[in-house]
């Protein structure tokens, strides 16, 4: 079983913190039922950027493995990701995501061969249970399609994040990201146009929200997020991702009004508490589990001379 060091997962921490950010902002910054636009808005101009500064593209049978990546990762998951997050309390549409850790280990243990320890089932089941009690007294009603759409993300995502382990991209996270992100976003942009329209008024508070959601919510976020794929186990990582929707309710809780006792309150105790318990530190499993042989590399660009 992989191992891995507590800087690793403080670095991979960093992009479900800043995703959790994800529902407020959508629901006070961005233009109302626009979640193709939005989603394309979020990948296109990051990937367009990053491709610029990296300067590498695909090659070779890595053209339709950057197709599907970013199929999965962002050209379906983004709008399914904002029309949950449109159409759902945040607090709800964040303890869907909870499921992502179960749905992961399963699909990674099918087409990877990575059996999850009953640890690592247990911490999922415990943070799934303290999303639960995070988002117990959501406001607002179930709406259906909110609800099938993050029911799908959550397959979505563990599906893309199983792929990025499987694939073992030849070049570094920052350009890994912006294939998928320019597949996404090409993929997402004349959807966008067919189904909503032209683009609507950006007014500041939108920029404000479209800048933050591209730059760090993306760029930054998904390069830490896939240099911890393949530094970690898979259903470790997917652990991680339940700050999530512990961010997203305390924002929720801070700016929007919604409800925070003492059910939320031992929520985030199990859901931190998961987290931590799923991880297998390197120095705790020396013995039973080869060292982690993933070269240490920054997640930036290649350097100059080896670019294509």
């Amino acid at each position: 079983m992989e191992t891995t060091s507590w800087r690793t997962v403080a670095l991979t921490a960093v992009a479900p913190v800043v995703w959790g950010t994800t529902y407020l902002t959508t629901e006070e910054l961005l233009p109302p039922d626009r979640p193709l636009f939005s989603a394309t808005v979020r990948a296109l101009p990051a990937g367009l950027l990053l491709l610029a500064w990296c300067r590498r593209l695909p090659r070779g049978d890595w053209w339709w493995k950057a197709a599907v990546l970013g199929l999965c990762n962002i050209g379906i998951f983004f709008p399914l990701l904002f029309l949950a997050a449109y159409r759902l309390p945040g607090g709800l549409a964040a303890t869907l995501q909870a499921t992502l850790p179960l749905a992961v280990m399963a699909l990674a243990y099918a087409a990877l061969g990575e059996r999850a320890s009953g640890r690592g089932v247990a911490a999922a089941v415990v943070g799934l249970a303290g999303v639960a009690l995070l988002v117990l007294g959501s406001p607002g009603g179930v709406d259906l399609l909110g609800l099938a759409a993050g029911a799908a993300s959550v397959v979505v995502a563990a599906t893309g994040f199983v792929l990025v382990k499987r694939w073992r991209a030849p070049v570094d996270m920052l350009t890994l990201t912006s294939w998928q992100l320019l597949a996404g976003g090409l993929l997402l942009a004349p959807v966008a146009l067919l189904v909503e329209g032209a683009p609507p008024a950006i007014d500041a508070p939108a920029a404000i929200g479209y800048l933050w959601l591209g730059g760090v919510g993306t760029v930054v976020a998904y390069a830490l997020w896939f240099r911890g794929l393949t530094r970690m186990p898979a259903g470790g990582v997917a652990l991680i991702g339940l700050l999530n929707p512990v961010v997203g309710t305390a924002l929720g809780a801070l700016v929007a009004g919604e409800v925070f006792g003492l059910p939320q309150a031992v929520g985030v105790a199990l859901v931190l508490g998961g987290v931590l318990a799923g991880q297998r530190r390197r120095g705790a499993a020396r013995r039973t589990a080869p060292p982690d042989r993933t070269p240490a590399r920054a997640p930036g660009c290649t350097p100059a001379l080896n670019r294509s």
